[in-house]
């Protein structure tokens, strides 16, 4: 069966960068960058970023573009007879699926939070404990938030049953041009409204005292942890696109694109955050409560708020759905590569499990509240532990691993596959570097993630 493609550079550029453009980007990404010293741990985060973010991200492309296979076949084909790289490509599957276990609830929330704003649920003169009520009233209702993560998975799987030119590539086209033109609009606004400077200064003028009483240590660590994860590395996520690219262009040149998308998408949001809460005297917080409970307290208070939340949470439910129509693909994909099943069967298959497999997130809030597994977690924040602190990050060092090392595909392989096509080329004065030093600082955030 001939292997699909995508049909444009753009394309595969818009496809990926939108499996790492997520909601971390939003409700991490500026938070971090505030608590780190501003400036300064953007300026670590752009050079790890270059340092780790886009040599491992070139790897997971190059493996699925020499392979042209998903997850477990790629490593197949490129490993040495009677070597057992390839069990790695089966973890890499479970994650895919363990990601899609919550990360369907949390962009159902962004849906529901969509039409609440577009309904009018949030109107001026809401004090903040009744914006805070609608968020907890979704939460303790099983049925609602399983519409919405339904919605998601339904529609995530609808779109990649037609195909990846006619569906995901074409869909993340449309998405991916609107979420940009939706930033760009958010943030002007923000940025004009009265009292943003000093949110832009929290944001991002460089602040000494601030890197004096977090330490230098911690903002390094924060702005290396955040430039890794912000890829989505490690479970084939970007592999799988890999395995559709052409080889006109090189994957160094490729993988410094995509990282350019993401982290405007990670900093504009800040622009639109900050400013805006600074704006109305909101203290900024991380994780659920700043998207779900401080924005809408927010945009309640601002002139045409209703608009502006309505936009926000269209371009939350851009961000989150490029995701999951993302990782959806590479499951079908692997299906299909591994078990010779056609796309609407792999479609149809796949749709049941993630269903089922979302059902503990959302129950995790209300019926199973009292369930708490590892280290005391709930059951979104135990799968996200999983993913996030193991799987990505042990997966990313597997793929270095076997990129770099002569038991597995080998150096000189990958460094050929990688500078293929025009752009630019990595030089073989790097491979010291990717052999010795990028594995320790990968272990590092392995350790750290895991204290």
């Amino acid at each position: 069966m001939k292997r699909e493609g995508f049909n444009s550079r753009l394309g595969f550029i818009l496809v990926s960068a939108g499996c790492a453009i997520g909601i971390g980007n939003v409700w991490r990404f500026p938070y971090v960058v505030g608590e780190n010293g501003g400036g300064f741990f953007v300026l670590f985060y752009l050079i790890f970023l270059l340092c780790m973010g886009v040599p491992v991200l070139t790897m997971e492309l190059a493996v699925g573009r020499a392979s042209r296979k998903s997850a477990v076949l790629g490593y197949k084909t490129l490993e040495k007879p009677g070597s057992k790289w390839h069990i790695h490509g089966w973890f890499c599957i479970l994650g895919c699926y363990m990601l899609m276990m919550y990360y369907t609830t949390v962009s159902g929330w962004m849906v529901s939070y969509f039409f609440k704003f577009a309904a009018g649920t949030f109107h001026s003169g809401m004090n903040a404990g009744e914006v805070g009520a609608v968020f907890t009233d979704l939460l303790a209702s099983p049925g609602e938030m399983g519409i919405w993560m339904a919605l998601t998975v339904v529609l995530g799987f609808f779109v990649c049953s037609k195909g990846l030119q006619n569906g995901v590539e074409r869909i993340s086209k449309i998405m991916m041009s609107a979420l940009l033109v939706l930033i760009v609009v958010l943030a002007v606004h923000s940025i004009l409204l009265s009292g943003a400077a000093e949110g832009i200064r929290f944001y991002l003028v460089p602040s000494v005292e601030k890197i004096q009483e977090v330490g230098i240590g911690k903002v390094i660590t924060a702005s290396m942890n955040q430039a890794f994860f912000t890829l989505s590395l490690g479970i084939a996520a970007m592999e799988i696109f890999g395995s559709y690219m052409t080889k006109n262009n090189s994957l160094p040149g490729e993988a410094i694109n995509i990282c350019i998308l993401d982290t405007f998408v990670a900093i504009m949001s800040g622009l639109i955050i900050f400013p805006a809460c600074f704006s109305y005297g909101v203290q900024p917080d991380a994780g659920p409560s700043l998207i779900f409970v401080t924005l809408p307290n927010v945009f309640i208070n601002m002139s045409g708020g209703r608009i502006w939340g309505t936009l926000f949470f269209l371009f939350m439910t851009f961000a989150s759905f490029s995701t999951v129509m993302a990782v959806f693909e590479n499951l079908i994909s692997f299906c299909v590569d591994m078990f010779e099943m056609n796309r609407k069967k792999a479609v149809l298959i796949n749709g049941v499990i993630i269903l089922i497999a979302s059902l503990p997130c959302v129950l995790g809030y209300n019926i199973w509240s009292g369930l708490h597994l590892i280290g005391g977690r709930d059951v979104l924040d135990s799968e996200d532990f999983i993913v996030s602190n193991l799987l990505l990050p042990i997966g990313s060092l597997v793929y270095l691993l076997f990129c770099v090392t002569r038991v597995g595909w080998g150096f000189d392989r990958y460094l050929e596959e990688c500078n293929q096509g025009k752009g630019l080329h990595f030089s073989k004065a790097l491979k010291p570097y990717f052999q010795f030093v990028l594995p320790i600082l990968i272990i590092v955030i392995i350790v750290q993630g895991l204290i």
